[in-house]
Formats: C-alpha cells, structure tokens, sequence
C-alpha cells in the first residue's frame, strides 16, 4: 500500500491490530415534539438558549421515520459542493480544515520567528519552510535522492538485496513487510514486533485481481502512474519495467489475506522464531533485513500473515534481484514524489487523487505543507496546537461525559438479558480497567534529529528513520502508558484493546463536533456517541477477544459467546443488504467491529444523557424535545458528500459503512429512536422489534 508519510503508517498499524424541526405532519403525529411556533411559554423561554440544532440543514419533505440522515442533513446535502481539493466534504472534513488552519497558523510563526536552534520552533519552521521553498525543490529535482536510487541500482545479490529493503523500510518506503512495536497479544505489558503485509502500490488485493471494468481501468491508471514516474526517473525501458513491477505486486497481493481475514485474531496472531521466519523467507536474509532495520535482539516475531510470509519467499525464489531493484526504485520514487518537483508531484496526485478519489485539484502548498510537518514532528506541533486551541474547561466537560458513559456501559451490562451473570462479571471487570485519554498526553515525546531550511528530503529520510528507530527501541521493553497513538491536532479518536484504552486528541473535542456552549442532548448525540463508539469497540467483535490487561483472552461463557456472536450475524446481515450503488453492497462481514461501535456508541451514550437529566426538568428547544435533539445531534456528525469514485473506493478498503448508513441503520435498531419520532410499522426505518439488534 502506498505509504507517504508516519502517519498513514501508525493508522494502518492501528486500524490492523486493534487487530469513530419538521411539521407535527411530517413527524407522523408525533406528539412529543413541539412546533417552534408554539406559544407556550415554556417553549417561549428556551428560544433564546443555543441549541446546537441546525434547522437550516433539514429537508422537511423527507419524513424523520423514513430517512432521518436525510431529513436532518438534506438541505446541506442537496446544496453544498464539495471542494475541488477533497474527495469528501462534511462535518469531519471543516473540523480536520479548520485544524490545519488553526496549525498553519503555528507553523507560520514559527517559520517567520524561529527560536533557538533545537527549539520546537526551530524544528516545526525550519521543516515547513524546506518544504515552502518551491524554487529550490524545483531547482534540485531528483538529485536529493540521487545516491540513495544509486544504492538501489548498485544491489547485485540477495544478501545486498535484504540490507536494502531494511534500509527503505525505515525511511518509510513501501517494501513487502511492514514492521511495527505493539504490546505482545499474548503478553501485553511488553511491547513485539510484528510484521504485517504489504508491498503493494494500490490499495486492495481486489485492485489486481478483481476482473470487473472500474477496477480494471484503475489498474491500468496504476500502470500508467509507474511508468511515468520510472521515466521522470530515466528509466530507459520504463514502460516494461512497470509491467513487470505490476505483475510482481499482482502475484503479492494473490497470497495476501483478505481485509475481512485481517480482522480476524484467530488468523492474525502466529508467534515465530527469527530462524522460523528465516525458513519461510527463503533467500531473504532475515538477519541482514533486521540489522538494517536496527531491531534489536528477539526470540519471537509476531506474524499477522504468515501465509503471505510462505508466498513472499517463494517469490524471493522466483524473481531476479533486477526486478525486485526496479521495483524498490519504484517505490522509493513513489514515497518520495510529494516532496520533490513539480512533474512527480502531479503524477503522484493524478493517481492517488484524482482516479482514486476523484480529487479535482491539488490542495495548496501550504496545506500539504502542514500535513508533513505534522506529520513528521506530531508533539512538537501538537504541544503549540494545545497551548492555543484546548482549554482547561472542554477537558473537564469531556472526562465527565466519558465517566458517565463509563456508568451507562455498567448499568447496560448489569441489564443484558442474553448474558450469564459469570460473563457479566467478567465483562465489568474489563470495563473497570478501561483508561482514558483526553486532549493531549502528559509527557511529551522528543524529535531529536538534525532539520535544515535548505534539505527537504533530508529532512523528510532523518524523520522517517528517527521515528522508525524510536519506534523499534520499544520492542521487548515495558509498554508506555502514557504513550499516545495519534497527535493532539488530529481530528479522530481510537479505542487500542492491546492497552484498554480509549483516546481523544484535542482537535476532535472542537466546535461543532464539541461545543461548550452547546445543549448537553446535542453534545451527548454527537460527541457523547463518538465515546461511546470507542468504549464499544473493546467489546466489539475483536475487542471482545481481548481481556483487561489487554490480552488475547476467551472470557466468555460458552452460551454466551454463541449469542454475541449470533447478534453480531445479524448485524452483518442487515449490513449487507444495504446498497449505496446497484451494483454493489456493503460488506456486512468487513464493517461489523464499527457497526458494533455505532450501534453501541448510541446506546451508551442516550443512556448516559438520560442519567445526566435525572433530577432535571426536561426543556424544549427550537420546539424539540431532549430525546429528539439527541438524535438529532447524531445525525448532523454524519453529514457528509463523497466522490462517487471515492467512496467505491472505500467500500473495498474500509472498515467503515458509508455515513447514511452509519446514521440510519444503528437508529433502526433502537428502540428509544422509535418512542422520539413515533416510528411504526410502514415507515421505512421500521424493523419489527424482534428484527432490532441488540447486542450492549
């Protein structure tokens, strides 16, 4: 898989091993809802307080009951254009722009004022302003990377071959394995190395295999993208040189696991020796790769897929080490591309971009800029991000809202009817060690490596190996707890069930997605579900294979896995029957851990609201009532337009339903939603109660 920068590779390693007012005609005689015009003056008094609600997104001839994504975003959705640099446009997209506003804004200060040098300022101003120097990157054009494509090109052996690939796996490039420190599945107080599948320039096994027309196009659309950047190169035969790479990567992907396999622990999890795994590599040396890689001495690797591993030695059996050369220099060209001249730049993005996501424009320098710096020196700029941008009050607003989800998932458990009380009891136990982590870590990691105003892809190769190495020191050392997976200026937030934790950096916990200000039944529908999906994900249908400690554990009573596993078919099969193009469904199977997360994020989270209102007077505002403006506040998260081409992307790659989908389906099996909007038999969101999937 095409791998630009740490970023892509942290959150491929962690999304692998955690192996986020209508008419009362409208409503259907609703009765709990209140007109706005309403005179009452309890409805009067609440006019004047901010709701959160967007009335001026709804489209009110799309009835509540039939399609509630719609009926709350329809206005926006049948208005808004996406812009010309995103594939998608929506509530998460304005909040990851805004964050990269709010960190330009930084970085420029920082570049206009640098501080000493080994500063933070330093770092973050010298980096950005390597990379805003068009003239010298046009200037030097491919020579940065001159000696290392010499080096690739002086390889002559099998034994040269494997320094290689170590050497470019450090500096970021795509090489057939992908190495990573996670704590130990079987042992997680101590962090393993794990090697994960990889080495593909395409996104999905299904890009080279799969016969239909779309991919087909895609594929030659890849050929075409390889040749190009062998002949900026000055490949002198780059047009056969890219079908042989083509035909290389297309016999890796045949022996790779599917994306459904790869969510499987039973299949995921094969400890070996460093003489075992040299057996299935074959002429690889193992022993030459891992020096390069600087790991230090183990007695166990941790395969993901050691089927692929098997395949990748026969392969190393197979191919000359010509091809593999003119495939790595591929690679590093293609790793590279963002950061050197223009015409690398362009044919990068008219691949990844423009037939992949269906980009129409480049995005400016500047913000491409910020993403690398960010990407690259994470704390260093999450540490001025937070300073400017987190207060002291959202922190404290936030670890309340998870404490009471935290009491919801109890009570929640305490009332399952399916479950023994001896897989109750368990599960408590697993939900009373659960950590949190809000805004920002509480030690702050250091980036101690040389960066220059004048030495882009310097700067670029010295990140990618310090970060690698800082990353490969942990293996058999103690697990960091204070550790953060993502930066503070990142707009998402993870649940990591090899530490039993939950995390929400800073930039998720921003307006409108988190507004202080805001009515508590919004804030609960839209942030509170967000945490809610993360405390559901450790029981999902991976988590749930995890124990406290963060272990591969089976805590569960026979019956009552059975009927985990029961509903969670249910769920696949519902998802399945969902189709956003005629021609092709979601894959139920693929999407169920994140089904479970937003089927569960909503249950946890209108359970926490309604605790919180105990004692409270229930107010109306813009003439709906709490439980109303909840659900509301949840489908406004999702609203979202996407490329067509993107999101048939997605529908191959990603783990995740598409946003309608993630909107309506969790509410059609929910009760409470039902009660809210008087739903019935014969609206389209009705499912006959015994048909409602109910698994926390």
């Amino acid at each position: 898989m095409n791998n630009n920068n740490i970023k892509d590779s942290r959150m491929k390693k962690s999304a692998l091993v955690l192996s986020v007012s209508a008419a009362l005609a409208m409503l259907g005689g609703c009765s709990q809802h209140v007109n706005p015009s309403d005179n009452s003056e309890h409805a009067q008094v609440q006019q004047s307080l901010k709701s959160g609600v967007e009335l001026h997104n709804f489209d009110m001839s799309v009835r509540p009951q039939d399609d509630f994504y719609q009926h709350v975003n329809g206005k926006w959705l049948n208005t808004t254009e996406i812009p010309a640099e995103r594939s998608s446009w929506g509530s998460f997209d304005k909040l990851r722009y805004e964050s990269d506003e709010a960190v330009k804004a930084l970085i420029q200060q920082a570049q206009q004022q640098p501080g000493a040098q080994g500063s933070s300022e330093q770092k973050i101003g010298d980096f950005y302003a390597s990379f805003m120097d068009t003239q010298r990157v046009e200037q030097l054009g491919l020579k940065p990377l001159s000696p290392l494509l010499a080096e690739i090109d002086a390889v002559q052996s099998y034994d040269q071959l494997s320094t290689l690939i170590g050497k470019l796996t450090t500096l970021g490039v795509t090489t057939p394995l992908m190495a990573f420190a996670v704590p130990d599945g079987k042992n997680s107080s101590y962090n393993a190395l794990y090697l994960m599948q990889d080495g593909t320039g395409m996104p999905a096994k299904e890009h080279y295999l799969s016969d239909d027309e779309k991919t087909a196009q895609i594929r030659h659309q890849y050929l075409q993208h390889v040749t190009t950047l062998l002949r900026l190169s000055g490949e002198p035969q780059p047009q056969a040189r890219a079908q042989a790479i083509l035909e290389l990567e297309t016999k890796m992907a045949a022996v790779k696991l599917s994306r459904s396999q790869s969510r499987q622990l039973s299949l995921t999890y094969n400890p070996h020796t460093p003489e075992q795994l040299q057996v299935m590599l074959g002429k690889l040396n193992w022993e030459k790769t891992a020096q390069a890689m600087t790991l230090p001495a183990m007695d166990k690797v941790i395969l993901m897929q050691p089927d692929f591993v098997a395949g990748l030695g026969e392969l190393f059996g197979q191919v000359s080490v010509q091809e593999w050369r003119t495939y790595l220099r591929f690679h590093t060209l293609n790793h590279f591309a963002p950061q050197l001249s223009e015409p690398f730049v362009t044919a990068h993005f008219d691949f990844y971009k423009r037939t992949l996501r269906g980009v129409e424009k480049m995005e400016p320098r500047w913000q491409r800029g910020v993403g690398l710096v960010s990407d690259n020196l994470g704390e260093e700029v999450g540490k001025l991000y937070v300073e400017a941008h987190f207060s002291p009050q959202a922190k404290a607003k936030m670890e309340e809202m998870v404490r009471n989800l935290m009491a919801a998932y109890r009570d929640s458990i305490n009332e399952l009817t399916w479950m023994s009380d001896e897989t109750k009891a368990a599960a408590q136990e697993k939900l009373a060690k659960v950590r949190y982590k809000i805004g920002y870590p509480d030690v702050w990691r250091s980036y101690n490596f040389e960066i220059r105003r004048d030495d882009l892809i310097g700067n670029v190769m010295r990140a990618h190996q310090y970060n690698f190495k800082h990353e490969m020191a942990q293996i058999n050392q103690p697990v960091d707890s204070q550790q953060w997976e993502m930066t503070p200026q990142t707009v998402n937030a993870y649940y990591h069930p090899l530490k039993n934790e939950i995390v929400f950096p800073a930039a998720r916990l921003q307006p409108p997605s988190f507004d202080l200000s805001a009515d508590d039944a919004v804030n609960y529908g839209a942030i509170g579900s967000v945490i809610g999906h993360e405390l559901s994900h450790g029981f999902d249908d991976q988590g749930a294979q995890f124990d406290g400690d963060g272990n591969i554990r089976n805590w569960w009573a026979e019956p009552d896995l059975a009927e985990f596993k029961a509903r969670g078919d249910a769920l696949v099969a519902q998802f399945n029957r969902y189709r956003p193009f005629e021609d092709v469904a979601i894959d139920g199977r693929l999407t169920l851990g994140e089904n479970i997360g937003d089927l569960g994020g909503i249950t946890l989270a209108y359970k926490a609201y309604m605790l919180s209102l105990q004692g409270k007077e229930k107010t109306l505002l813009d003439g709906y009532t709490p439980e109303q403006r909840f659900f509301i506040g949840y489908a406004q998260k999702w609203r979202t337009k996407k490329h067509e081409v993107a999101l048939r992307q997605r529908l191959v790659t990603d783990v995740h339903a598409p946003v309608a989908f993630r909107a309506n389906g969790p509410l059609s099996n929910f009760t409470p939603f039902y009660e809210a909007f008087a739903v019935k038999e014969g609206d389209k969101l009705y499912r006959p109660q015994s048909e409602r999937v109910k698994i926390w």
